[in-house]
């Protein structure tokens, strides 16, 4: 018996975490006998999609700015009607080709509004298929909030008249959909929580650092990095920090921060043991992002959150509040951060006993295959 066909959209834009969630699901799927291939949209990212997973690369697009309103191609120009058409049909041919059993659109039509000129062909492609493929949309547990008024409503509309399911990335007595998505009523027979997609738990670090700073992506976080940076001065030169910037970070930034590095400070762009090294950590300097904080419940590091807000966005700031109002972290403003700031907030935090390990799921990964397993039949 052939094994189940997947095809799974992936368009990240601006950071890593789109992408590194898709990823782990994708495994997942690889692990429990699907056949999987996934079609990503934006700059390739070391390490993912990952092994055994076959991987269709579209022409790349990025946000042309942080509040994610435009796009472009790989060299930051304006991406015209010609490359998205080519785009599309690129998309097309990939679907096509695939002939999938599932079909797993990350992100739409809660997000990702940029790509509807892909991926409303891409709907009616598979409303037109025989067989037709089941459909999932694929969504983290908190959603951007302060949307422009009717795009709750299409967003329902496309769920009920397209989607088989909704895979929702988290656990529900952490944050329900309802709290960041207004008509969540409307859709709730197609709600299917999967727990949070956190990476397998990581082996014990081979090196250790006392203070980890991450930037995630790196396409955003250079204050972030800078802070953390002149932070690592002003505290005791017996603590090591390692500084990971992220593979999208300008390498003229990269190269400032490593002009004048101190000592007991390691500058690196990507580990690929980042969940590894968290454990051996006691702080944890960064942003608020779903995969981060997924490897940080894994752990009893202590966290120091700053959340990503420029462009008005939301989804970060809730998650930091959630855990601190469970006593995991600490936030701080991304507006006016400054070395002193974060070198206080580190001494408090090396002050304090080691973090409370958070009883959340984190089996989304698993459970995912499991669910769409159970739905095909």
């Amino acid at each position: 018996m052939n094994s189940p066909r997947v095809f799974f959209y992936v368009q990240h834009l601006l950071g890593i975490g789109h992408i590194a969630r898709a990823s782990r699901i994708a495994s997942a799927l690889v692990s429990d006998g699907f056949d999987v291939t996934v079609v990503t949209g934006g700059l390739p990212v070391p390490g993912f999609p990952g092994d055994g997973i076959r991987t269709v690369a579209l022409p790349a697009v990025v946000a042309s700015n942080a509040g994610f309103s435009g796009l472009a191609d790989s060299n930051g120009v304006a991406a015209d009607e010609a490359f998205l058409s080519k785009r599309r049909d690129l998309l097309l041919e990939a679907f096509h080709d695939t002939a999938p059993d599932v079909v797993i659109i990350e992100a739409f039509p809660f997000g990702r509004r940029q790509m509807r000129f892909e991926l409303l062909p891409l709907l009616d492609a598979i409303e037109e298929a025989h067989p037709r493929p089941k459909l999932f949309s694929s969504v983290r547990d908190i959603l951007q909030q302060n949307r422009k008024p009717g795009r709750d409503e299409e967003t329902v509309a496309l769920v009920r008249d397209h989607f088989d399911g909704v895979l929702v990335h988290g656990d529900p007595s952490f944050v329900r959909l309802e709290d960041t998505f207004p008509l969540t009523a409307e859709i709730a027979s197609k709600l299917l929580y999967t727990g949070l997609v956190a990476a397998p738990r990581a082996a014990d670090p081979e090196e250790t650092f006392d203070i980890v700073a991450s930037a995630g992506g790196g396409a955003v976080g250079l204050d972030l990095l800078r802070a953390a940076h002149g932070a690592a001065a002003m505290l005791p030169a017996n603590l090591r920090w390692l500084l990971i910037s992220g593979p999208n970070l300008p390498e003229a930034d990269f190269a400032s921060l490593s002009k004048a590095t101190p000592s007991n400070v390691t500058l690196t762009r990507f580990r690929k043991d980042f969940p590894s090294l968290l454990r051996g950590a006691r702080v944890s300097i960064s942003q608020a992002g779903y995969n981060t904080v997924g490897d940080l419940l894994q752990t009893d590091c202590l966290m120091i959150l700053i959340p990503f807000v420029a462009g008005g966005e939301t989804e970060q700031t809730v998650r930091a509040e959630r855990l601190r109002t469970l006593g995991l972290a600490e936030i701080l403003p991304e507006a006016g951060l400054t070395s002193e700031i974060v070198a206080n907030a580190v001494s408090a935090a090396l002050a304090k006993p080691r973090a409370a390990s958070a009883l959340l799921d984190l089996g989304g990964a698993g459970k995912t295959a499991s669910i769409i397993r159970s739905m095909i039949g």
